[in-house]
């Protein structure tokens, strides 16, 4: 009997995907290459921020790799070496953003304020996932699924955003301690979701998430403010 070679062929297509990428092979002639990401995007709290990134040479793009495979002291270690060493910009979208366009147009948002902060007006952006960024005018794109591990550009802008607002809500949980935003970023942890269901959502509580909206006391009652 002969044998299936699916079990194979899924493993080659894994690799396929997990292959690093060399940003270079985008250049264009008078064209930058530009990696952006977002991070924040499942969190129940604080804004969502993006970065996109120009690398102006390629000495560490082997030692550059998705911010989430990083520990906190390495991407805190790299992030001022990107920002001194190659352009960067930094965009974000408020809690407001989110609940009025939605966490995914917010996002895109977030992404493309932070390649206006490039102050470029055209190159190739190399986002990161499957979807390209809507209505981006006078750039080329092209989305690559796990792109913040396979592509140094988008690696860097994983990180410096990452760092970015993780410093953001450490800020955020000295004004509001009764959440510990310093400790879980805002994402849904065992303690953040404990936190809200005790003392209920405050303002920068993102109130159109799960999790958060079931501990409204009601549209009339303004969110709690320590």
């Amino acid at each position: 009997m002969r044998k299936s070679t699916a079990p194979k062929a899924k493993k080659q297509i894994k690799k396929q995907i997990l292959d690093k990428i060399d940003w270079k092979s985008f250049c264009k002639e008078g064209l930058s290459v530009i990696g952006v990401d977002e991070v924040g995007r499942g969190c129940l709290a604080g804004p969502v921020y993006a970065a996109a990134a120009i690398l102006n040479h390629c000495d560490h793009d082997h030692l550059l790799t998705d911010s989430k495979l990083m520990s906190e002291a390495q991407r805190d270690e790299w992030a001022p070496k990107l920002l001194v060493e190659h352009k960067i910009g930094i965009g974000l979208a408020t809690v407001e953003e989110i609940e009025e366009l939605n966490i995914l147009q917010a996002s895109f948002l977030a992404m493309k304020r932070a390649i206006e902060a490039l102050s470029v007006s055209s190159g190739i952006v190399l986002v990161d996932g499957h979807m390209k960024i809507p209505g981006l005018m006078g750039f080329e794109q092209q989305a690559i699924v796990k792109g913040d591990l396979r592509v140094a550009p988008i690696s860097a802008a994983s990180i410096v955003a990452k760092v970015t607002r993780d410093q953001k809500m450490k800020e955020l949980g000295k004004e509001f301690p009764q959440y510990g935003f310093e400790i879980h970023k805002g994402y849904a942890t065992p303690q953040h979701r404990e936190a809200i269901q005790k003392i209920g959502p405050c303002h920068i509580h993102r109130k159109t998430f799960g999790g958060v909206k079931e501990y409204l006391i009601s549209s009339q009652t303004e969110l709690f403010i320590p």
